[in-house]
């Protein structure tokens, strides 16, 4: 198959939904609803003209996202670490995962908004605060991932170590992280997407600084700025596939030459 056809293949189903909800979009305005109440859905020509033509608007938006960006990355960025580490650690240590996991486990259960007034009470209302809301989101598929990628390895090729009398480090480094990085990257594209949500959810309840998109859309919202408030949407979203498309590429570029997963035609 040719380039062409190659990226024909790849792009025209997702081209082909993005058109058939652009027709319903434009049917629900200009069908479903009554002039008068059209605002609550604009069609998107009005999105692109309002939101995005405007430069006044999409200059916040995009002051907005630099802002949330910053917030997301830095939880993300703890997030991984953390979770890289307590996996490494249960990894080797069964007592380790029986003393933390169930907890790992019941910070994933708990609701982000009941803990999002306390984390406001004991860090304050600014940047850390949204930090924080980015890292507890985004820790548990870390968490996750990496240990079950290390507890994967192929036993046969744990006695081979065992029989090269290799020490732990040895072991951990060149056998178990290495057949671990395909679940540790599918992790790290879950929690990517999971660090830009909250962020947005700390932009709505920590107003300190400068404000985030999240803000923004609350903001357009009050007002009932319909058409800033689907740009700021659509810029968030955008962001969120960036992020999780960067580390596809990383993912591609660090194991693509031997992992190959296996897909259905």
């Amino acid at each position: 198959m040719t380039l062409a056809g190659r990226a024909a293949r790849a792009a025209g189903p997702p081209l082909a939904v993005l058109a058939a909800v652009l027709g319903v979009w434009y049917a629900v305005t200009y069908l479903a609803l009554a002039p008068r109440r059209r605002f609550l859905l604009p069609p998107p020509h009005t999105v692109l003209t309002d939101g995005f033509g405007d430069w006044t608007t999409f200059g916040e938006t995009l002051r907005g996202l630099g802002t949330t960006a910053k917030v997301a990355l830095t939880g993300l960025a703890i997030a991984t670490a953390l979770g890289m580490t307590f996996a490494v650690l249960m990894s080797q240590a069964g007592w380790v995962e029986r003393s933390f996991y169930p907890w790992a486990v019941v910070l994933q259960t708990i609701p982000i908004l009941a803990i999002v007034p306390l984390i406001g009470f004991w860090l304050g209302y600014g940047f850390w605060s949204r930090t924080v809301v980015c890292v507890l989101v985004a820790l548990f598929p870390i968490i996750t991932n990496t240990l079950f990628g290390l507890q994967s390895t192929d036993a046969g090729q744990h006695d081979l170590f065992t029989l090269c009398r290799a020490s732990r480090w040895t072991r951990l480094v060149h056998l178990e992280f290495p057949t671990a990085l395909p679940a540790i990257f599918s992790g790290l594209r879950i929690s990517a997407g999971l660090s830009v949500i909250g962020a947005i959810v700390g932009d709505f309840f920590f107003r300190q600084g400068q404000p985030g998109i999240g803000s923004l859309i609350d903001d357009y919202t009050q007002r009932l700025q319909s058409a800033p408030l689907f740009a700021a949407i659509i810029v968030a979203s955008l962001f969120g596939l960036t992020v999780f498309w960067l580390f596809g590429l990383a993912a591609r570029l660090t194991i693509g030459a031997w992992y190959t997963p296996s897909r259905r035609s």
